[in-house]
């Protein structure tokens, strides 16, 4: 194993870290962390409700963690939790109207979050690193 290898991964959690407490902190101003936005983000996508075991794998997080994740969102109106017709063992999850009015306003503030984050690149440095770490995943 090349020492450039371990360090492009040492290099990349550091940096994943540090990005996600910033934003994290940042988004706090509208009761969210990073880890809900990006549940919500994920969900806004969508075109219907989808199962917690494919958000979870979009998360990168268990289906537990993303459970323990919901559980608040659910309470606080952001998400719904549906049945799923074709199987009644598994439920379905989807962003409320409350939930997609949280979003709006707080995808507002992560795209200035992120534009503050990133502008010491250039918008062709930030293409070319979306594609470096696109070749990774």
């Amino acid at each position: 194993m090349s020492d450039s290898s371990s360090s492009l991964i040492i290099q990349n959690a550091l940096l994943a870290a540090k990005l996600a407490r910033k934003a994290g902190n940042r988004l706090s101003v509208h009761g969210i962390s990073l880890s809900e936005y990006l549940a919500m983000d994920y969900l806004s996508q969508c075109a219907q409700e989808v199962p917690r075991i494919e958000l979870a794998e979009y998360l990168g997080m268990s289906a537990s963690g993303v459970t323990r994740l919901l559980l608040p969102m659910e309470k606080n109106g952001v998400v719904e939790k549906v049945q799923n017709p074709r199987d009644a063992r598994q439920s379905l999850v989807r962003l409320s109207k409350t939930g997609q009015s949280l979003y709006g306003d707080a995808a507002t503030s992560f795209a200035h979050i992120a534009e503050d984050l990133t502008s010491v690149l250039s918008e062709a440095q930030k293409s070319k690193a979306i594609e470096l770490l696109a070749r990774l995943v």
